[in-house]
């Protein structure tokens, strides 16, 4: 317990003391603060801290990496020995957002929203990666899948698949609640109103373009299409966006004694016939608008956008701006029924880890390789943060290193064509995610990004004469 208020009342001095910390909390991760001056930080005094493993600062927030089952004691004891107030997320996110420009608002906004639901997702993906390996041919038999082999295994398989895609089936009630709640309004509204985009008495969207008639509402001459939204972004966002501002509006409006009866009616009801009348049309047709150019970009010049997207990842990370890019990812898997982007984010996260990997190797200092050792490990599960920023960008040619690596394969898998019907863990358990037939060439990019990192930051290591 001492060593966690130590290592707490150390970080709140090298972070320019509690006068300028405007708020704090943390996340799984990392210690975030709204600080009033950031130029008050000291960074070296902070790297001198045992349990300190990292830093950086990203959408108004300084954020201190101190790695999972550690942050929340250290703040616990950072709260207590200074009397700084345990925030919410919410509350820090609100400190800080007051020194951020539009487009760093826009990028957190998507964050707040899509951040929450992403446990959802990932889980999707692992079940699913889980069910296409017993459905899969050519795995474990030739030309037959295990339950061709096995067929008794064949509802549990079933069972897996409907598990799995139900995060995806209804993906617009899951957004629905995750931005009415960060617009301001009631989160289980916007779960009604993402489910109501994807009711059962509507035509499914996926069976829109093959359908010779589309259904029809008729109100008063006026004809409205029955579709539904299933796997789609834009149209729950927007009407999410809709929902709040009208809830909002009335509850200032309408007495607290009536709103229980009037306000969620009245929200609802005005959200659906403007959804299915104009908001869903237009946004659909956005959607698609975006989805046929980012495809249409990839097949027009895979090996670049291969590179310049696997390159660029980890950079987007550390400005925050690879979170517009998940919703880009859901947009595709709802469209085109898969995502060509992720794989190489899941490559980028394998690299950063191998880069780290390195300098556990190469690095003489007691506290770099431990802490080399335990974020590789990290990334090679999904969690870059302490081998990105309290080693790679610390030292800098190690991040070089895994950029290059990544851009490489990136390319490659591009280029052959690797695509991922769901989101997953973005490490090396990433292959559960990627259909099967792919396997062999996210495979030869695993070796890519495992190779060329670590070789790279080696030599430049050796080049630097690191220690």
């Amino acid at each position: 317990m001492s060593n966690y208020r130590e290592s707490a009342e150390r970080i709140v001095e090298a972070v320019g003391g509690k006068e300028n910390i405007a708020a704090a909390t943390h996340c799984v991760t990392r210690l975030r603060f709204a600080l009033k001056d950031e130029s008050k930080v000291d960074k070296e005094a902070l790297e001198n801290i045992d349990s300190v493993k990292g830093s950086f600062s990203t959408n108004g927030q300084f954020q201190v990496v101190i790695g999972q089952g550690l942050v929340d004691k250290v703040y616990k004891e950072m709260a207590a020995a200074t009397g700084i107030g345990e925030l919410s997320k919410e509350e820090v996110k609100a400190a800080a957002s007051e020194k951020m420009n539009p487009l760093q608002r826009a990028i957190k906004t998507l964050a707040d929203i899509f951040i929450p639901i992403l446990p959802a997702i990932v889980t999707a993906g692992l079940l699913m990666g889980i069910n296409n390996i017993m459905t899969a041919p050519d795995i474990f038999y030739t030309g037959k899948s295990f339950i061709d082999v096995h067929p008794g295994w064949a509802d549990l398989a079933n069972i897996i698949n409907m598990i799995a895609n139900t995060a995806f089936v209804f993906l617009p009630g899951l957004i629905g609640w995750s931005a009415v709640n960060r617009f301001g309004g009631s989160p289980l509204l916007g779960m009604v109103l993402g489910l109501m985009l994807v009711h059962p008495d509507l035509l499914n969207a996926w069976g829109y373009g093959s359908t010779d008639k589309v259904p029809v509402w008729n109100l008063f001459g006026l004809e409205i299409e029955k579709v539904g939204y299933q796997g789609q972004v834009l149209p729950v966002l927007a009407a999410s966006y809709v929902l709040a501002r009208i809830e909002i509006f009335l509850r200032k409006r309408i007495p607290d004694s009536i709103q229980l009866l009037t306000v969620a009616p009245i929200a609802l009801l005005i959200t659906g016939f403007l959804s299915f009348i104009a908001i869903g049309p237009v946004t659909f047709t956005i959607g698609g608008w975006i989805t046929d150019g980012v495809v249409s970009i990839f097949d027009a010049v895979p090996a670049l956008g291969g590179l310049i997207y696997g390159g660029l990842y980890a950079p987007l990370v550390i400005t925050g701006m690879h979170h517009t890019f998940l919703a880009v990812d859901l947009q595709l898997i709802g469209s085109i029924g898969g995502t060509f982007l992720w794989p190489m984010v899941a490559l980028s996260n394998i690299a950063q880890g191998s880069a780290s990997l390195a300098m556990f190797f190469l690095n003489k200092n007691e506290k770099v390789k431990g802490l080399a050792a335990t974020s590789s490990l990290s990334a090679f599960l999904g969690v870059t943060e302490p081998a990105m920023f309290g080693v790679n960008l610390r030292f800098k040619y190690p991040f070089i290193a895994a950029v290059i690596g990544s851009a490489l394969g990136g390319m490659f898998i591009t280029i052959k064509g690797v695509i991922a019907p769901s989101i997953g863990v973005g490490g090396l358990p990433a292959f559960f995610s990627i259909l099967s037939e792919n396997w062999g060439s996210f495979f030869i990019g695993m070796a890519i990004v495992l190779v060329v990192p670590f070789v790279l930051t080696f030599l430049f290591g050796k080049f630097r004469k690191a220690e």
